[in-house]
């Protein structure tokens, strides 16, 4: 597994209205080659670009994602955060963000990011349509080892990684579980690791901080400022 060093989270980070079309097309013209976006379902199934398990902070609706059906979703303004350059932005699919990558020759972290009790549902539903639609470059994680599982049953070709806040002391028997080819946890944990697979951390928005991470042998950082890098170096 070979990751882009500077990869963009939530899509556009915090230069673009997160997990929307709008900020894939940015991080790819700032010259990024990575980026991270997550991955929800409606109440009927659809998968969909969204974080939260609830609407108001990234959009003008309110309320559960998952008692939402997509096409009440679709019709939500997901870039009003971002001011009037974003005004209209729409809540996009699955299908759509992997086409855009594939589109703009970008390499994707997929992160499954189930709504509460949904875990199972969600990661087949995701690792049915990446098996029949995603030809791209990435790789797949979750905080959700059940979501996780439930994907690799439907995709075991593709690429995963397990996904933490701080390093457990059994990772690498959750690793080998999940036949994972990386372990992504946040900047600050400890990390005693061997560094005999790929590391990336999240969220770092300082490069020296990205540079100490560098050096200790992270193969690649997520970041809500992308256009703190060179083109170069990303």
């Amino acid at each position: 597994m070979r990751y882009p060093r500077i990869i963009a989270h939530r899509g556009g980070g915090a230069l673009a209205p997160e997990n929307t079309l709008a900020g894939l097309r940015l991080a790819a013209r700032l010259g990024c080659r990575g980026v991270e976006f997550d991955v929800m379902l409606s109440a009927d199934g659809v998968p969909i670009l969204m974080h939260d398990e609830t609407l108001e902070r990234t959009t003008d609706g309110s309320g559960a994602v998952a008692a939402q059906r997509f096409a009440a979703l679709r019709t939500l303004d997901a870039g009003i955060s971002h001011g009037a350059a974003f005004r209209g932005e729409r809540i996009p699919t699955l299908e759509e963000a992997l086409a855009l990558c594939a589109a703009l020759g970008l390499w994707a972290n997929v992160e499954i990011k189930p709504s509460t009790g949904r875990d199972a549902e969600t990661g087949a539903v995701v690792g049915h349509l990446l098996a029949q639609q995603w030809r791209g470059n990435g790789i797949v994680s979750s905080f959700s080892m059940t979501a996780l599982t439930a994907a690799r049953q439907a995709a075991p070709h593709l690429a995963w990684a397990l996904l933490v806040e701080d390093i457990p002391p059994d990772w690498r028997e959750r690793l080998a579980a999940l036949g994972g080819a990386a372990l992504h946890y946040r900047a600050d944990a400890a990390a005693a690791v061997v560094a005999d697979i790929p590391r990336a951390c999240y969220t770092v928005n300082r490069r020296d901080d990205a540079e100490k991470l560098f050096a200790a042998g992270v193969a690649a950082i997520f970041t809500d400022r992308p256009d703190l890098w060179l083109a170069a170096e990303m």
